[in-house]
């Protein structure tokens, strides 16, 4: 207790999210991140596609901070172009999982029974399956784009969150409160809206977050691969595939890439788990009440 006044849930959370140094950093490494991607144009010192004939492979100077690829092209500016691409495609995928895990799971945590049975085969069925070889399967169809990249990374990444609201329903539905309008005849789709969906959404925003860091990695890989997405387009994964090419002459082009790759994911794990500690009650301390 504080002053006889009891904190609110979101001051506990902001209070335990800053005490995790980690989650914090990781945190405004998220920010710096996005604010980077909004505002690509301002950060980005040249056109991310100009190519310059005079400065093929020029390691990195005052002109070109990250250096040069075999093209005379920024790097730079390619990995802040970059940055929107990876972000755009790891926001948009995990969109697309949550939207789907979160109706498939309410479904079979609401209603049990064969619905339930028939749901979580499936997501059974799904996670059997090797993800990233599913990925590329499906890209070696229907072609690589980054529409393609992000619904593709959608559809073969929702099981997760699927599990996760199952099993806040199968133990939201027994309360008191939602037993209490189920016995005043509101409908179904008003418990699983207003009653039970609401108190189940931090777990998963939690999940959003590690799966953007996620679906970001596998956008790059396949890109890399040079089945994400296509140049001239800047991806973080394309530009490692030019270090690649040149990895004895031009370091910079595998390290600085990577590097976002790295920091990147690292930040929004660290987030992520952070935030999903500070959410858990059980984590609380009776200072906190």
């Amino acid at each position: 207790m504080n002053g006889g006044m009891k904190k609110s849930p979101l001051k506990i959370y902001w209070k335990r999210l800053r005490q995790n140094k980690l989650a914090f950093t990781g945190g405004v490494m998220v920010l710096v991140l996005f604010l980077v991607a909004a505002f690509a144009s301002i950060f980005s010192p040249y056109d991310p596609n100009e190519i310059d004939r005079h400065n093929i492979l020029n390691p990195p100077s005052l002109t070109h901070p990250l250096g040069t690829d075999e093209l005379g092209r920024d790097i730079m500016s390619r990995m802040v172009w970059g940055s929107r691409i990876s972000l755009a495609v790891g926001f948009v995928a995990v969109g697309i999982a949550t939207l789907i895990g979160i109706l498939l799971g309410s479904l079979a945590g609401y209603y049990g029974g064969w619905a339930e049975r028939i749901i979580m085969r499936f997501i059974d069925i799904m996670l059997s399956i090797p993800t990233f070889f599913l990925i590329l399967a499906v890209i070696a169809f229907i072609g690589p784009s980054i529409w393609n990249i992000m619904v593709i990374i959608g559809l073969t990444s929702w099981m997760g969150v699927a599990r996760l609201v199952r099993a806040e329903f199968l133990t939201l539905k027994e309360r008191e409160y939602v037993l209490a309008a189920r016995a005043l005849g509101v409908s179904d789709l008003m418990i699983i809206l207003k009653h039970i969906m609401v108190n189940s959404l931090a777990p998963v925003f939690v999940s959003a977050i590690l799966g953007v860091a996620s679906a970001i990695l596998v956008e790059s890989a396949l890109s890399f691969l040079g089945l994400g997405v296509q140049p001239p387009t800047p991806s973080w994964g394309n530009i490692l595939t030019s270090g690649k090419d040149n990895i004895e002459i031009a370091w910079w082009l595998s390290v600085f890439p990577g590097l976002a790759i790295l920091i990147t994911v690292m930040s929004y794990n660290l987030f992520g788990e952070g935030l999903r500690d500070a959410i858990d009650p059980r984590l609380w301390g009776t200072g906190e009440s």
